[in-house]
């Protein structure tokens, strides 16, 4: 069994979700949001940012972490907020020696729903179903475990793959 952490990164809000893989079975763990005050300078609030995912690595000890890739809008400082909060959330994992897997955002709603054109409200309601008796605090949050299950489902993949190689 392998506990995996999703982080849906945001300089206002960050999503974490944690579960437990055992093959194709998953199991909610926990989940929650990170905020960061911004009222506080960028570096205040990054230095927030990576003390409170490092607390939260030291809790719940995932073996890894899963992101996903950052989509590049019209808003040129908002996109470049977002790549200062991504770096902090590939980082804290990296430096507490954890493994570190990126998805584009196609590659997790296709994971979760099935299709790369699902609607947010899909990816959530889906996470919902797929992780039933998680009481998910925030959107943010559900991100975060559509990434992890993005993750687990992936790995699920590699591994039948790498075993199927193997008896070849």
């Amino acid at each position: 069994m392998l506990r995996l952490l999703g982080i849906d990164p945001g300089l206002r809000f960050t999503g974490w979700g944690l579960l437990e893989s055992d093959g194709n079975r998953l199991r909610h763990l926990a989940d929650g949001v990170i905020a960061t005050d911004s009222t506080e300078s960028v570096p205040e609030r990054l230095k927030a940012l990576h003390d409170a995912l490092a607390l939260l690595l030291a809790e719940h000890r995932p073996d890894e972490a899963a992101l996903e890739e950052t989509y590049v809008n019209r808003n040129g400082a908002a996109t470049l907020k977002l790549g200062y909060a991504r770096g902090v959330a590939l980082l804290a994992p990296a430096l507490a020696g954890i493994p570190v897997a990126e998805y584009a955002a196609l590659a997790v709603k296709r994971a979760v729903v099935g299709t790369g054109a699902a609607e947010k409200h899909q990816v959530q309601d889906m996470v919902r179903r797929l992780l039933p008796g998680a009481r998910i605090s925030r959107a943010d949050a559900a991100d975060a475990l559509a990434v992890a299950i993005c993750h687990a489902h992936h790995r699920a993949s590699r591994t039948r793959w790498a075993a199927g190689a193997l008896m070849a």
